[in-house]
């Protein structure tokens, strides 16, 4: 049926088509004869975000996941950067500086795992309306839909667990909780109690390290998405060939 369509388009286009040149001619009827339906769009975005988030997860729910990978390395809160200026003031300083961002981005390694069902929830409920927009959209259109329609859900999925991987004793037998407690007590004292320099107060260790774990969590996704737009390697199934690779 489609394929009738397709020709009767052709038909009806013929005067058209005798003022193409030749390659313009192969290409009108390329897309005529190949063009995709709803359907396959949706199928085709649902199917790369599946392996893009699954792709993603993978990478950060591992051991040195966010830790090792400078583009998602989870740092001090806004707070603490001033540690980074004084670290060599505070007796221990370093050290206690390399344990405390380790535990941290240990804890949001240890979380990552939580996105997967949220994940693929919103994945199956991209609609027809949004298909074309998104694959026509720029190269992490995907992604920005996935994360309108998950981030609150995402934050709220990681925040419990996060909390509870911050009190996990991940290094050295220490909790990140415990190390950035030790990191920012140890400069308070350096500090002479605000005498040197201002003192530090603490903010909630947890929030930080969600919102910088989920970010990071988007960047990897966006990455697997472009990679599937621009890259037939990575194009790994019939379906993705069709959708992307005339992108």
């Amino acid at each position: 049926m489609k394929r009738t369509i397709a020709i009767a388009l052709i038909i009806l286009s013929v005067p058209f088509l005798n003022s193409c040149t030749k390659e313009q001619l192969n290409e009108v009827l390329q897309t005529a004869t190949q063009s995709l339906s709803n359907e396959e769009v949706v199928a085709g975005l649902r199917e790369a975000l599946n392996v893009g988030t699954d792709t993603s997860v993978s990478i950060l729910n591992k051991v040195d996941g966010y830790f090792k990978d400078e583009a998602v390395k989870i740092l001090l809160p806004s707070e603490a950067e001033v540690v980074y200026s004084r670290i060599t003031q505070i007796p221990g300083g370093t050290e206690l500086l390399n344990n405390t961002i380790l535990a941290m981005n240990r804890a949001a390694e240890d979380a990552a795992s939580e996105a997967k069902p949220i994940f693929v929830n919103a994945i199956t409920g991209i609609t027809i309306a949004d298909g074309f927009a998104i694959l026509n959209g720029a190269d992490t259109a995907a992604t920005q839909y996935l994360k309108s329609n998950t981030f609150n859900a995402l934050y709220d999925a990681f925040e419990p667990k996060i909390n509870n991987s911050l009190s996990k004793p991940m290094v050295l037998g220490l909790s990140a909780q415990t190390t950035y407690a030790n990191l920012i007590d140890a400069y308070n004292l350096a500090s002479l109690n605000g005498v040197l320099w201002p003192r530090i107060t603490t903010n909630s260790l947890s929030e930080h390290v969600t919102n910088k774990g989920l970010k990071g969590l988007f960047l990897k996704v966006g990455e697997q998405e472009k990679k599937i737009r621009q890259d037939p390697v990575a194009q790994v199934t019939d379906l993705l060939k069709k959708v992307f690779g005339k992108k």
